[in-house]
C-alpha cells in the first residue's frame, strides 16, 4: 500500500461482476470476445467480469459512470447528482447492486470504450500480493471526478507525460507499477489512437522480484539482470 500516492482506481472481481445476464448491460463486448482477450482467466466466462468490475470501481471511488442510456447517450451530467450519490453508496455496500442499477434504468457500460493493457503481479517476497490487471478507456463526457473521500481522497487530470514528469519532479508520488503503466502509454497522442493500439497488443504478465543489495530493497524485472 502507499498512502498519499496518486495511482489508478481500481478494486478486486466480485462474482456479481460475472453473474449471468452481465453480458445484457455491455455494449461492444461479449463474454466470449473477453475471455479471448485475457485469455488465462479461468472459468473463461468470468473474464467478461474484469471489465465491468473497473467500471464499477471507477463510478463508486470517482463518480464517473461510462454508461449510455437507452438512447444512446452517455449517462452522467443528465442524472440528478444526488441519484448518482445513493447508487454509489449502494454500490459500495452491496457489489451486487450495480448491475440492478444498470438493468432497471436500461443502462449499458460503454465497455466498446475500454481495452485491456497490461497485467501485473506483487513480488512474491510481499507478505500481501495482488494480480491486477489494468484497462484503458475513453470518457463519454466531461462530468467532473468526485472522490469517494475513503480510498480516492483526491484527484488531477494530467497526461502521462505531465504525471511522469511531476513524479521526477518531486511534486507527486506514483507508485512503480503506475509509473511503467504511464510510461507504456505515453507515446500515444490520443486516447483513440491509444485504443485502436490495444487489441494488437500482446499482454504479459509481469512479476518483479524484490531483492536486497547493500541492505537496501531494490526491485527487478524480468529484463533485469539477476531476475529469476
Amino acid at each position: 500500500m502507499a498512502p498519499g500516492a496518486y495511482a489508478f482506481p481500481g478494486g478486486r472481481v466480485e462474482e456479481a461482476d460475472s453473474a449471468p445476464g452481465v453480458e445484457e448491460v455491455c455494449s461492444g463486448l461479449t463474454a466470449g470476445e473477453a475471455a479471448c482477450r485475457l485469455g488465462d482467466v479461468e472459468p473463461p466466462a468470468r473474464a467478461l467480469g474484469f471489465w465491468v468490475a473497473g467500471l464499477r470501481e471507477l463510478f463508486e471511488e470517482t463518480g464517473l459512470l461510462l454508461a449510455r442510456d437507452r438512447r444512446g447517450a452517455p449517462v452522467g451530467r443528465a442524472v440528478p447528482p444526488e441519484r448518482l450519490a445513493a447508487a454509489r453508496r449502494r454500490c459500495r455496500a452491496d457489489a451486487g447492486a450495480f448491475g440492478a442499477l444498470l438493468r432497471a434504468a436500461g443502462w449499458r457500460l460503454a465497455t466498446d470504450r475500454m481495452a485491456y493493457w497490461a497485467h501485473w503481479i506483487t513480488p512474491e517476497e510481499r507478505p500481501v500480493r495482488y494480480d491486477a490487471r489494468f484497462f484503458v478507456a475513453a470518457a463519454l463526457d466531461d462530468a467532473a471526478p468526485e472522490p469517494d473521500r475513503e480510498e480516492v481522497v483526491g484527484f488531477r487530470w494530467l497526461t502521462a507525460a505531465a504525471a511522469l514528469a511531476a513524479h521526477a519532479a518531486g511534486e507527486l508520488t506514483l507508485p512503480m507499477v503506475t509509473q511503467r503503466i504511464l510510461g507504456s502509454v505515453a507515446d500515444y497522442p490520443t486516447v483513440a489512437a491509444l485504443l485502436a493500439a490495444a487489441p494488437a497488443r500482446e499482454v504479459r504478465a509481469v512479476r518483479p522480484r524484490i531483492v536486497l543489495h547493500e541492505g537496501r530493497e531494490r526491485i527487478l524485472l524480468p529484463e533485469d539482470p539477476g531476475w529469476f
